[in-house]
């Protein structure tokens, strides 16, 4: 007898750079305000520690052609950002260990509802509805770090209709990756197939249906996708 009361869904997956294989995902954790001049362009203290929300694993989908325009929103904004695979588990992670956890990393774009957003922190709840819809994680292939090795600098950007929105470098990051996965397995057990959005340089701004979004990050990825009409 099938254990399941309905056929169970697909396992979330990322495409591998070089690789017919395919990363199985578990939980998407993203980190708000971790470059200082996106933090001050949002109106916010840059002192303040990282913090964490979450996407569903089934948010992230590889990054190529079109993304529907989601809907409860006239104000959907890019954030470039880069992800961090994790392929080894733990809870308590040391900074000077946290690199050993990490498989690889990719490219990806946090899609936000910024008007559900803004009307979210108005009323000092949390932001899902904001962050957490579908195709709102469109990410790149994914690359082992056993072949590209930790990135702690290179040039991350993201380009709209040709005209440059964002750029920035990784060594900008307030909190680098080692700390980022050292603070998050404090308060959770980071697992295999765990993915973590690292947070977004300045210039983030508005899409329109239509506009065709390239990103990358140097030494990693890029990728390019195009904003379509309403679902």
């Amino acid at each position: 007898m099938n254990e399941f009361a309905f056929a169970a869904p697909a396992q979330p997956s990322l495409a591998i750079a070089g690789s017919h294989q395919r990363f199985p995902i578990r939980r998407i954790f993203c980190v708000g305000r971790n470059y200082a001049a996106h933090v001050r362009e949002m109106g916010n203290d840059e002192r303040d520690p990282p913090f964490f929300f979450m996407k569903p694993a089934d948010a992230a989908f590889d990054a190529a052609g079109d993304i529907p325009y989601p809907p409860l929103t006239t104000n959907l904004h890019h954030e470039v950002e880069l992800v961090v695979a994790i392929g080894k588990g733990g809870r308590d992670i040391s900074p000077d260990d946290a690199l050993d956890h990490v498989w690889g990393y990719g490219v990806g774009i946090d899609l936000t509802r910024r008007d559900l957003q803004e009307e979210a922190k108005k009323a000092a709840r949390p932001w899902e509805w904001a962050k957490a819809f579908d195709h709102s994680a469109p990410i790149s292939p994914l690359t082992p770090s056993d072949g590209i090795g930790h990135p702690a600098s290179g040039r991350v950007w993201l380009s709209v209709n040709g005209a440059a929105r964002q750029e920035g470098d990784l060594a900008e990051q307030i909190w680098p990756v080692p700390d980022i996965i050292a603070i998050a397995s404090r308060s959770v057990e980071l697992k295999p197939g765990d993915l973590i959005m690292t947070g977004t340089p300045a210039g983030v701004g508005a899409l329109v249906p239509g506009d065709s979004i390239e990103a990358g990050i140097d030494g990693i990825g890029a990728i390019s996708v195009t904003i379509t009409g309403y679902p």
